[in-house]
């Protein structure tokens, strides 16, 4: 890649803005108002508000390998707590991607050096639904149902959180489970069903 082209490209995207609405950059000097965080995966064919139809400053964004909402990953805990407490979004949204690599490197025995401790926590989401995915003969099947389960996951962590908690006892925040077909280009809402989820786990980890 010519990086220079990505600056020429840079006062092109400026241009085209300023031909629609010529303070189009003072408006998004004037700050935030998202109503959504967008919990999402790093792959380079995956772009949140593109996908969304979304412009600038209509969502706020995290990224890493595979979507993952981890209690000890300071950055993502960061973000939410942001999101949630500062920016007063009322809808999270934790979105795969069919093909994810992350997924399927989690699904292998290889070792892969510093992301094993990443890939851990998918593996441990293959522990938990470990008889349903096994009865799935297809392994193509088998591995997109694991994203799904994944997204799954992630959601039920986000939900344990005390910010997440919090906001949706307060104002109704709402937790959503989605998939990207990155062969359709269609978005896919999993639909999942957080109160028969965490019935079992309540008490446990004191959810309201």
């Amino acid at each position: 890649m010519n990086l220079d082209k990505v600056f020429e490209n840079n006062k092109d995207w400026i241009k085209s803005k300023l031909k629609e609405d010529e303070k189009y950059f003072d408006k998004l000097g004037e700050g935030q108002n998202p109503e959504l965080l967008f919990i999402g995966c790093s792959d380079s064919r995956v772009t949140a508000e593109e996908l969304m139809g979304l412009g600038p400053g209509d969502a706020f964004v995290h990224r890493n390998i595979a979507n993952m909402v981890i209690g000890t990953d300071l950055n993502a805990m960061s973000v939410v707590e942001y999101a949630v407490e500062h920016l007063k979004v009322n809808h999270v949204v934790v979105c795969g991607h069919y093909g994810c690599g992350g997924v399927k490197a989690a699904m292998q025995s290889a070792d892969l050096g510093v992301l094993n401790g990443w890939l851990r926590n998918i593996r441990d989401v293959y522990r938990l639904h470990e008889l349903e995915l096994n009865a799935i003969e297809d392994e193509e099947k088998k591995y997109e149902r694991l994203i799904e389960l994944n997204v799954q996951e992630q959601c039920v962590n986000l939900i344990k959180t005390a910010a997440i908690q919090k906001a949706a006892r307060g104002r109704g925040l709402i937790v959503h489970g989605w998939v990207f077909d990155i062969h359709t280009g269609k978005l896919l809402d999993l639909k999942i069903d957080f109160e028969n989820i965490l019935e079992n786990i309540r008490e446990i980890y004191h959810l309201d």
